[in-house]
């Protein structure tokens, strides 16, 4: 496992890396009130997301599902897909990431509020 970083912010909250090794990659994200993810997919890996608290409404391709704490849902590589936090609270959930290669440049967005390709 390689040395741990401080939250990483971003226009829609923050996330810090719990784990990062050869088989799999771990985040603890937050996404504010009213926030969203971009929509993305992925070539290289899957993703696990369990909601730890708050409201958040899912997107995968063309579906959309609500969920809520202790609730969760996979995504598969090729699925585009995001998470909006749809409540006041923020919403924090934990991802995990499986597959070939875990690098930020392995995301393809779609979409996105913030003008970020």
């Amino acid at each position: 496992m390689s040395e741990q970083k401080e939250e990483d912010y971003r226009p829609w909250g923050y996330y810090k890396v719990l784990d990062d090794g050869s088989d799999c990659k771990v985040k603890r994200i937050v996404v504010h009130s009213g926030k969203r993810l971009s929509l993305q997919r992925h070539q290289k890996r899957d993703e696990h997301w369990f909601i730890l608290a708050g409201n958040a409404n899912i997107t995968l391709d063309r579906n959309r599902l609500d969920l809520g704490p202790g609730q969760c849902v996979d995504i598969k590589r090729g699925v585009a897909h995001r998470i909006e936090n749809t409540g006041s609270d923020p919403v924090i959930f934990i991802e995990v990431q499986t597959g070939d290669y875990f690098g930020e440049d392995d995301i393809e967005r779609i979409e996105d509020d913030f003008g970020r390709s």
